[in-house]
């Protein structure tokens, strides 16, 4: 009898789990299980870990699962969700906000507010963890995450720390230029001082126009497909601006439904899940969507949400076929 993953993982002073229900604690609230999930105490928990864990185990780690679908077959390996000594926040003398990188990037944003340090409200529209900020360049209201970044500290697979700046990850849209094994433990922002009513003034008026133009109640995942580069769109004989949600809405894609996931109606480039999705039907959904702009347009659209995890189903020879992104 072969022994489980989890009888062959270092010993912790945080928390082993096996077979995780972590798809129910996405925000699409679909997929399946983690092989083995680990909670880290603190950061020298996580430093141990890594050290002894064999290099053959894959690692993977999770934020809040915000942009993120977790496939049916759940994920292999071990799984790490960092917890709360990896989100404390606060600055220095220079006004420059530390954040561990399990803060939300509304607590963030919220903080810099009540010090007077602006520049970081637009991460008020992210709903998502600093990690996760970092890891994709996260951006909203004509701001990214690297205008703001001056460093980030990492943990590599071994368990050893860096530092990286901003321009040593190589950031652009939605992109960060950082090998994958590497976790995200805090990063530095630079702000400016200002009167912290004003700040809050502009947070209040990024929340109006979520509210007023995203499904912000609903089960989502937030933008489903990155906007195309001015170069692709020069490409394609498509004007520089065009946003993705106008060639969604050009193909028919508004309200498309796939069983429970669809397109939302009010803002066409977020996916919804009616409460019965499974996560096949809504990367079906996406692939249908991408599959009519590639016919329509020649453009292809590239995941902004994030697919990780096995496939339960043929449903992997299907996206080979088609060149998922």
């Amino acid at each position: 009898m072969t022994d489980s993953l989890i009888d062959r993982l270092p010993q912790v002073r945080g928390r082993l789990s096996e077979n995780a229900d972590i798809g129910a604690n996405t925000w699409f609230r679909v997929g399946g299980p983690a092989e083995v999930l680990f909670r880290p105490k603190d950061h020298e928990d996580l430093a141990a870990f890594l050290a002894a864990c064999p290099m053959e185990v894959p690692i993977t780690v999770l934020g809040v699962c915000s942009n993120m679908i977790i496939r049916d077959g759940g994920i292999r390996g071990v799984v790490i969700k960092l917890g709360r000594d990896f989100a404390d926040i606060d600055h220095d003398h220079n006004g420059v906000v530390n954040a561990g990188a399990a803060a939300l990037d509304m607590n963030v944003a919220q903080y810099a507010a009540r010090e007077g340090l602006g520049g970081l409200e637009f991460l008020s529209g992210i709903p998502g963890t600093i990690g996760g900020a970092l890891r994709m360049n996260a951006g909203a209201y004509g701001a990214e995450t690297v205008d703001v970044l001056t460093e980030a500290k990492v943990m590599d697979r071994d368990g050893s720390i860096h530092v990286f700046t901003a321009q040593d990850m190589q950031m652009s849209y939605r992109h960060n230029g950082l090998a994958p094994h590497y976790i995200f433990l805090s990063a530095h922002f630079k702000t400016v001082p200002e009167p912290s009513e004003i700040i809050q003034g502009r947070i209040d008026e990024i929340r109006v126009r979520r509210h007023d133009t995203q499904p912000v109640q609903a089960r989502t995942g937030g933008s489903t497909f990155a906007n195309p580069s001015p170069e692709d769109l020069r490409a394609c004989n498509l004007p520089e601006d065009t946003k993705t949600w106008l060639l969604i809405d050009k193909v028919g894609g508004r309200g498309l439904t796939v069983n429970g996931a669809s397109m939302s109606e009010k803002h066409c480039n977020f996916m919804l899940n009616d409460g019965t999705a499974t996560a096949e039907d809504l990367e079906r959904l996406g692939e249908e969507i991408r599959r009519r702009v590639q016919t329509q347009f020649g453009l292809n659209l590239r995941w902004e949400i994030k697919r990780i995890g096995e496939f339960k189903s043929h449903f992997d020879v299907l996206t080979q076929t088609q060149g998922t992104a």
